[in-house]
């Protein structure tokens, strides 16, 4: 009975620390994010007025849109309304950031997951297959392709598909999507550039999952294994795969945070409604509190997931328990 309530109280201690960190963390970036789009020049009354504009009118536009305070009673208010759920109304198109952010993640949560998905059924397979194939013809061309696959940038796979597979092919639409509505066509239309995105992760994974696979396979408790009978697959299942997948949970969360700014890039070439096209639209109107939004959540999603990380760690570990 101690024992258990020994190990409830180390977990719950592990967790306050990691949401103390990551609160603190948060705050200090929401600083670094105001600081940041709030010295650059300019002002979202004079993009509004345009060029023409009289000085008494962005004087008077700037008080209308609240932006006349001081700078640091600006961040309070932002910040309150960020700790109340109110992320506040666009400058531009008079409408509420939270609406705009919810309608745009329609597109680029299943963006990111589709991604994903189609990075690890690429990368699982080929660093196993790498792994066990290490030092013959086969295990190095699977080598060669993960290191072509990740010297290709995003953006430029998602060109040279489009080349391919809408102009010359013509199998998926270019560009545009087309709603929720017809749940066929709108993955069809997230299909080619989440296997943008997911053909650069998959090489990614490739190469950590055949890195981590051969250190269990070099490991004298494996060795010990396979002296006992075990082929290279069971051993491997029974007693290496809980401890190649602590590094391989690193990379799929870093890569998961590395996804969603992929997304962004992504989406304006091939003209999807998401984030991305929502934060550039944001940024060319200055736009500043939707950008900082923006910016904000994307930080917050980045802390929580290495969060979940060090959490998944002291589950697959429980080494790690006892240095946490």
């Amino acid at each position: 009975m101690s024992s258990a309530i020994h190990r409830v109280r180390d977990a719950t201690w592990f967790l306050a620390k990691r949401v103390a960190m990551m609160i603190v963390t948060l705050f200090g970036s929401s600083l670094i994010i105001f600081v940041a789009l709030n010295i650059l020049p300019g002002s979202p009354a004079e993009v509004i007025l345009g060029t023409q504009s009289t000085p008494s009118a962005v004087r008077q536009l700037t008080a209308a849109l609240g932006l006349n305070k001081p700078t640091w009673r600006l961040y309070i208010d932002w910040l309150g309304g960020l700790l109340h759920g109110d992320f506040g109304i666009s400058y531009i198109s008079h409408l509420a950031i939270s609406g705009l952010i919810a309608q745009a993640m329609t597109v680029t949560g299943p963006l990111v997951l589709m991604a994903l998905v189609i990075g690890l059924l690429i990368g699982l397979p080929l660093g196993f297959a790498g792994a066990l194939r290490n030092g013959k013809f086969s295990g190095s061309v699977i080598g060669g392709l993960s290191q072509i696959g990740m010297a290709v940038p995003t953006v430029v796979a998602g060109l040279l598909l489009i080349l391919f597979l809408t102009v010359k092919v013509r199998v998926f639409p270019s560009s545009g999507f087309p709603g929720w509505s017809d749940p066929f066509q709108a993955i069809r239309a997230l299909l080619l550039p989440a296997f943008a995105l997911g053909l650069v992760e998959g090489a990614i994974f490739s190469r950590y999952v055949r890195a981590s696979v051969l250190e269990q396979l070099r490991s004298d408790y494996l060795r010990t294994a396979r002296s006992k009978g075990l082929r290279i697959g069971q051993a491997l299942r029974r007693h290496g795969l809980r401890n190649a997948a602590i590094p391989l949970i690193t990379v799929v969360a870093l890569e998961l945070s590395g996804l969603v700014v992929g997304a962004i890039l992504v989406e304006n070439v091939f003209e999807l409604p998401g984030i991305g096209l929502l934060l550039l639209q944001s940024v060319n109107n200055r736009d500043l509190l939707t950008v900082q939004d923006i910016t904000m959540l994307v930080a917050a999603f980045v802390l929580v997931i290495n969060m979940l990380v060090d959490m998944t760690y002291q589950v697959i570990d429980p080494r790690l328990r006892m240095t946490s």
